[in-house]
């Protein structure tokens, strides 16, 4: 449940109306009353179609004339950060004695905290396309990394054009799929006007970008550093004229783990490290090692996050700016004795998302246990801001909750991997699967039947497996029941990945990755 000292004040602005065409009126688990079921079609309005009407109630905001900081009629702006591959246990406010993170923690105490944040297909590219489209993986199509997002797609940047914002991105892109180094055009940024952006490199030391032209540009020093530079360059160009959304995507904690500035390095030495009990002993200098290196990343996108809160508060937006941190998924760091991502343990799967918006969540702070899973993001924000949600959207958006300060109707996140590739070759153990985290449970399903059960309140760091075992049998079926529910509604028949490979067209090598192009 939302915990709160004060009533929430209500919406910023009237949202505009025109562009409501999201049918979603509740929650609840009703196939016949949600967006999401099997008959919805994917694309209700044509991309042309949305994006003409958009444009056009995009007057209702521009005659409004320049927002002013703390007015608040203005439509609230977007600072939206996230991270790659930084799971929610790896931040001071989280519990996490490892990490050194006073201005996340400083922002938590401001925002409203999401405990049961989900990245539901926990992989670079999957998780971008949901943020972006508010769509379910088997529904955009990105459940592979390094393909294209659809040039129809209706994502949150375009919806916000039509709503009078300008809308910048820097960082981390991988949606085009045409190359990790290549350059992206304007008409392929599916809404993003102010671009400083590369489709994926985890060099950080020598790292390249590109704006408008097609020349490669370098970023001085640890690219997160310059990144962040360059948003604080334009939150504080923006401030007080139209409304912005700007998004901010980081490479690191992502490995290679060693390449943080020295003096973050410095700061932190193996052997203080402390484990997780669900690293097993034979691991433990391993996880050491790259643990070390991951909490320096950490440090240095924390002392980011304060340089970028400084920006939005000196320009005097803090007020009317919607704030968001977080991360794209998790990494295994040798918990359950795996690494990296698309695994569904809770190392994998559980990301920070802190949101603050003073002008209708207050500034007190407060925790909530709301499932949200990525899709929810796009939709939840667009209500934040008063933008009404296109039909194409899967999602829910939370925002009436968050104002009114009442427990989010939703019981469960769906859990995904469409066709397991890259880190989690089939050789290995990695295979399709579908669950849902619930507050208490994870249960998850693979092709042969129920694979994963576990009671995430008695069992946090998930050693116990359920599944299959005397006493457990009603909850495991009751369970399956929802899960079975949560597939329903979003239009999902859970096949062989090889279906969904061949049905968007892919071309995968022997361990199901599409090759990497320079």
């Amino acid at each position: 449940m939302i915990c709160r000292l004060r009533h929430f004040e209500m919406w910023p602005f009237e949202r505009t109306s025109i562009l409501d065409t999201h049918p979603q009126m509740s929650h609840r688990a009703d196939p016949s009353k949600t967006d999401c079921t099997p008959n919805c079609d994917p694309v209700t309005m044509e991309r042309r179609t949305f994006l003409g009407a958009a444009l056009a109630a995009a007057g209702q905001l521009a005659c409004a004339g320049p927002a002013q900081a703390g007015d608040k009629a203005a439509a609230p702006n977007i600072v939206y950060i996230f991270a790659d591959q930084l799971r929610a246990q790896a931040t001071g406010y989280g519990g996490d004695v490892n990490a050194h993170t006073p201005n996340l923690d400083r922002l938590a105490g401001q925002s409203v905290d999401f405990t049961n944040a989900i990245s539901g297909c926990p992989v670079c590219s999957p998780y971008r396309a949901s943020l972006l489209t508010g769509q379910y993986w088997h529904r955009h199509g990105i459940f592979l990394n390094d393909v294209p997002l659809s040039a129809e797609a209706v994502t949150i940047a375009d919806v916000l054009r039509g709503a009078g914002y300008d809308t910048g991105y820097i960082g981390k892109w991988h949606l085009d799929g045409r190359g990790r180094l290549s350059f992206t055009p304007p008409e392929r940024r599916h809404g993003f006007t102010f671009w400083r952006a590369i489709e994926c490199t985890h060099e950080y030391n020598n790292s390249k970008y590109f704006g408008d032209e097609p020349e490669a540009r370098q970023w001085d020093g640890y690219d997160a550093i310059a990144q962040t530079a360059e948003a604080q360059r334009y939150i504080k160009e923006h401030a007080g004229g139209k409304p912005f959304a700007l998004f901010l995507s980081w490479g690191p904690p992502h490995n290679p783990y060693e390449t943080a500035p020295k003096e973050y390095r410095d700061r932190i030495k193996e052997e203080d490290i402390v484990l997780r009990p669900n690293v097993a002993a034979e691991n433990a200098e391993a996880a050491r090692k790259d643990l070390a290196g991951y909490y320096a990343h950490i440090m240095a996108l924390d002392d980011c996050v304060g340089k970028l809160m400084d920006a939005v508060e000196s320009s005097g937006i803090a007020r009317n700016t919607i704030f968001v941190f977080t991360s794209d998924h998790g990494d295994m760091l040798y918990s359950q004795g795996m690494q990296r991502k698309q695994k569904p343990w809770d190392e994998s799967v559980r990301v920070p998302l802190l949101l603050r918006f003073p002008a209708s969540l207050g500034s007190a702070g407060g925790k909530t246990d709301c499932l949200i899973n990525t899709p929810d993001i796009m939709p939840t924000l667009l209500g934040l801001c008063g933008v009404a949600v296109p039909a194409t959207v899967q999602g829910h958006d939370f925002s009436q909750d968050l104002v009114q300060g009442r427990e989010p109707d939703a019981d469960a996140a769906l859990l995904a991997c469409i066709s397991p590739f890259g880190e989690f070759l089939r050789k290995n153990g990695g295979r399709e699967y579908r669950g849902i985290r619930t507050r208490q449970y994870t249960y998850v399903r693979d092709l042969n039947g129920p694979w994963l059960l576990y009671d995430d309140a008695a069992d946090p760091y998930q050693q116990n497996n359920l599944c299959g075992k005397e006493g457990h049998r009603a909850l495991q079926e009751r369970l399956d029941v929802r899960l079975m529910q949560k597939l329903e509604e979003c239009g999902d028949k859970f096949e062989p990945g090889d279906v969904y490979v061949q049905r968007f067209g892919y071309t995968v090598d022997a361990t199901g990755t599409v090759p990497i192009k320079p």
